[in-house]
This record gives C-alpha cells, sequence and structure tokens, in this order.
C-alpha cells in the first residue's frame, strides 16, 4: 500500500510546488494541500493496521516525504512531522489511540517535544500547564504531543514524559515568521491546567528502551524501532528532498543560460559548474543511500527483536550528517547561479532558505549526534533520547 502512496503523491506535486510561494507568504500550508495528501493516504503510512493505517515501510515513507519537499520544502517539513506521529501514538495505550482514531482515522496530530509542560499529580493522571514553541502544522491537527516534567512535592523534576492533549485544551498563538520553512505555520501552543488522564501519557525513558504500552496491540516491527531514528530522521528527509528539488530546479535554470561574462559562453560548458554540478549529486546522493540503508537495517533488526546500540548511533551519524551534506550541495548550487539565486520567491533561492532553517532543528544538530556516535566508537556509555 505504500508504493501506492507514492504513486497516488506524485500526480499532486506540480500544484503543491504552484502553491510553494503563497505558503511562503501566508505562513500556511493551504487546507488544499492538506487534503489532498490526507486523501492520498500520506499521513496513514506509519499508522498502525487496527486504526486505519498502512502500518508500512519507513524506507517509503521517507522516500515520499523527500518527493514532496522537492517541490516544497515547508509542505515537505509539515508532512514529515505531522506524519511520524501516527507512529509515536501507536506506542501509547490503545485507549489513547482509540480516544484520537476511534471515530475518524484521519486525525492529525501536531507536536512540540520540548520538556516546557509542568504536570502535577492528581487522581486519575494529571494537571498540564505550560508554553510550547514550534509546533510544525499545529493549525491542521486535532491533538498535540507535548513534553512535560513531572513535579514532586519538592518542586523539582522528577520524571519527561509526552503528554496527549485534545484541541479543546491548548490554544494556538501564531508568531511564526522567520526565514526559511516559511509555511510550515509552526505556532506556540499553550496549556493553562488542562486535564491530562494517566493513559495518555508515556515516559520519554520507555522511548529510550524501545518500548510502549501500545506494542500490546501493535506487535509489528515497526512499534519496535527507536524513536530516535524514526523521529530524527522525518526531520532530515525534508531538508534532504528539499535540496534535491532545489538541484533539479538548478539544472532546468542553468541549461539555456548564457554567460554574460568570464568570457561569455554557455554556462553548462564551464568545467566549474559542472563539478559544482557533480559535487551537490554526490552529496545528495549519499545522504539518501546512507539513510535509506540504515532504517532498512533498523526495520530488519526490528523483526529479528536485535537492535544493536552501535546500528542506532549509526542511524543518528548518517541522519546528521545527511543534513550536513544536503546544507553542503545547496550551499554548492546557491554559489554557483550568481546572482539568478539571489531573487526572493525563485526555487534555488527557497530551496537553500529551507534547507538551513531546517538544520538549525535539535535532531540535525551535527555535533551532538557525531559525538554521540564516537563514544559509542570508544565503548563508552551513550545515553539520550534520540538514539
Amino acid at each position: 500500500m505504500t508504493g501506492d502512496v507514492l504513486a497516488a503523491v506524485h500526480p499532486l506535486l506540480p500544484s503543491i510546488a504552484e502553491r510553494a510561494e503563497s505558503a511562503d507568504e501566508n505562513r500556511l500550508i493551504s487546507e488544499q494541500t492538506m487534503r489532498e495528501l490526507v486523501d492520498a493516504g500520506v499521513f496513514r503510512m506509519l499508522q498502525p493496521k487496527r486504526c486505519g493505517g498502512s502500518e508500512g515501510d519507513p524506507v517509503q515513507f521517507y522516500e515520499v516525504i523527500r518527493a514532496i519537499a522537492g517541490a516544497c520544502g515547508s509542505t515537505g517539513w509539515v508532512t514529515a512531522v505531522v506524519g511520524v506521529h501516527p507512529w509515536q501514538l501507536g506506542l501509547f495505550s490503545e485507549r489513547a489511540q482509540d480516544d484520537v482514531w476511534g471515530t475518524d482515522p484521519d486525525t492529525l496530530l501536531c507536536s512540540s517535544y520540548a520538556p516546557v509542560g509542568r504536570l502535577t499529580p492528581v487522581d486519575g493522571g494529571y494537571r498540564l500547564s505550560g508554553h510550547w514553541s514550534f509546533s510544525s502544522g499545529c493549525d491542521h491537527a486535532a491533538w498535540a504531543l507535548l513534553g512535560a516534567v513531572v513535579v514532586g512535592e519538592s518542586g523539582r523534576p522528577v520524571d519527561f514524559l509526552t503528554v496527549l492533549v485534545p484541541r479543546a485544551d491548548y490554544e494556538i498563538i501564531d508568531v511564526w515568521d522567520v526565514m526559511g520553512l516559511r509555511g510550515t505555520g509552526s505556532n506556540d501552543i499553550t496549556v493553562d491546567q488542562a486535564f491530562v488522564p494517566e493513559h495518555r501519557v508515556m515516559r520519554n525513558y520507555d522511548h529510550s528502551q524501545l518500548r510502549g504500552p501500545g506494542q500490546q496491540v501493535n506487535s509489528g516491527p515497526l512499534y519496535r524501532m527507536p524513536f530516535g531514528a524514526i523521529f530524527t530522521s522525518a526531520i532530515a528527509a525534508p531538508v534532504i528532498g528539499a535540496v534535491a528539488g532545489g538541484y533539479q530546479h538548478y539544472l532546468s535554470a542553468m541549461r539555456d543560460r548564457a554567460r554574460l561574462s568570464l568570457g561569455g559562453g554557455r554556462f553548462v560548458e564551464d568545467q566549474f559548474a559542472q563539478v559544482a554540478v557533480a559535487r551537490a549529486a554526490s552529496e545528495i546522493d549519499a545522504a539518501v543511500l546512507q539513510m535509506d540503508r540504515n532504517i532498512a537495517e533498523l526495520y530488519r533488526s526490528a523483526e529479528a527483536d536485535e537492535i544493536s546500540m552501535e546500528l542506532r548511533l549509526r542511524a543518528r551519524r548518517d541522519q546528521a550528517r545527511g543534513t550536513e551534506r544536503a546544507l553542503e550541495a545547496i550551499d554548492l548550487l546557491f554559489k554557483a547561479a550568481g546572482g539568478r539565486s539571489l531573487k526572493r520567491g525563485n526555487p534555488i533561492e527557497r530551496a537553500w532558505r529551507d534547507a538551513h532553517a531546517g538544520s538549525v532543528h535539535v535532531a540535525n544538530d551535527a555535533e551532538r549526534a557525531l559525538a554521540m556516535y564516537g563514544k559509542g566508537a570508544f565503548g563508552l556509555t551513550v545515553e539520550d533520547n534520540l538514539i
């Protein structure tokens, strides 16, 4: 079924590309685009079968994300982030999954994972208050996954949780006005003393241990894969896809261009331009091939219930390096395009902005990911929620 999703998405790409500029201007993906992607089944690709999803191959999910991001980086980003949440909800309790998808399997979720919320234990659950930033696609979602700490009697944190909150319990604050990924609508969310029942919380420690109560009903290998690979790859994939799309636009724009200086002649006959294209293409290929290789191997390891720490660290290493490689590629193309890349709204300029904006997400922090890998390679213990 996941292959059918890619086939359904391809005819949508031209119109998504046409709407990229308006998404930038409006700071939001259109309802029409979101409805088309819902109808194509994109958001059900990682959703449990028991809840109407495909429960498919995650490699194909990232392939779809890259294709969408190639048409519009903001749309690819929102699709990736919103599209990975059904996987995480599949690890929550069966009751929580039914709360969200019981009446509508197309219900969407947004998130903000920074543990800035405060949870106070009460009978049957918790009271939650907090203010979160960077909730991509929140205007299109009916539920939110939010990071929070449990506060003990002393007022100090005693545990870190991810909590599931319905739209009626939070407010969206329109603050998103940035230089890249402008169309993602990554606004703020606030919650004031909302009740969160016990079945709608999940410990972050359980994520790192590859377990969750949802595995009792979703026993397939997809739900035994690491959060630190599934989520971070969803953050890298749209960056790589946006750059791959920028690369294709670069080739199209430059084929018929004549140099007005440096001796004139056709741009495509310039050896330096040819080398820049080769380097950029190689970086994009390396990013895709390594990331897909690792996700495929993680899936096979999950089938055998034997996921090694070495593989988890390698997946994080290559996911972060994939983002770095994508940036190196788009920087090469942006510079080689000269003044043609400066006009606001052209696809190369937008890909450059979107890729650089996406690179600052903590999941794409290469220094952090590479340091973890090096630590593990030296035989030291690595403890991090994003592995």
